[in-house]
């Protein structure tokens, strides 16, 4: 139909209770028909995992005129493919994750749940964007994040994604300067276990850590705007082919 809302599915790593998509759903009810699949508690790291080795299920939370959320006791990309296999009559228009509490710039972006989902998006051949906000506060401010989440979302919804491109969208906590579109910086996770003691005897470990940036002079990169107060929009791709390398690669003796 011509006149018909689009359809936007919407998931997160965090939970279908926390604030971000929530907030999320907020913003984004004026731009179409929202269909929530969520999981029932927090998957944060859960990267593009899949459950194979138990049952998933779902279950209606709410339904109202246009929006109706779930909740799913999977990953959150079982969550895209349940909602896609058992919910859904049509494709929708764009995938969102979001917004995640705690940014997911840089390497980040493999590790992340919530752009986990995006790439599953973009896997299925239909425009994805991920939210992030850099404040892991249960209760974090999101507001200075809505006019631009509605901004690009419109305007993804109006222009679409080239095939296999999605959207990693940053925002540093508090006021927002504006939307830098962004490369991914460069850099790594050090000192990332943090060893602790049993009471009763014995060692255990605490994933920590800190962000070494190695791209920390490039103003070009998603850090380094969300360091400087703007919010980075990095386009991704899913093909992670190394294109430049193959012609090197057919030199080698490979077959002896």
């Amino acid at each position: 139909m011509k006149n018909e809302k689009p359809l936007i599915l919407v998931s997160n790593d965090d939970g279908v209770e926390a604030k971000g998509i929530n907030e999320l759903i907020k913003y984004l009810r004026p731009l179409g028909n929202i269909i929530v699949m969520a999981p029932d508690s927090a998957r944060s790291g859960m990267s593009c995992a899949i459950t194979a080795d138990k049952p998933v299920k779902y279950q209606l939370v709410r339904q109202e005129e246009g929006l109706t959320i779930y909740k799913c006791t999977g990953t959150p990309v079982d969550c895209i493919k349940l909602a896609m296999y058992a919910v859904l009559e049509r494709m929708p228009d764009v995938i969102i994750g979001g917004i995640n509490h705690g940014s997911n710039a840089a390497t980040n972006v493999h590790y992340s749940g919530t752009m986990g989902i995006v790439i599953e998006g973009c896997l299925l051949g239909t425009s994805a964007i991920g939210y992030s906000l850099c404040d892991h506060k249960p209760d974090a401010d999101f507001s200075h994040t809505a006019k631009y989440i509605c901004n690009i979302t419109r305007n993804v919804l109006k222009k679409r994604l080239p095939k296999g491109t999605c959207l990693n969208v940053n925002f540093p906590a508090g006021l927002i300067k504006g939307i830098r579109v962004c490369t991914q910086a460069a850099g790594k996770w050090t000192h990332e276990w943090e060893r602790r003691e049993r009471p009763q005897g014995g060692e255990y470990f605490w994933l920590t850590g800190e962000f070494e940036n190695h791209d920390s002079d490039n103003d070009g990169n998603d850090n380094w705007a969300l360091d400087h107060g703007y919010g980075a929009i990095t386009p991704t791709k899913v093909d992670v082919t190394a294109y430049e390398i193959i012609s090197e690669l057919k030199t080698w003796n490979l077959n002896d």
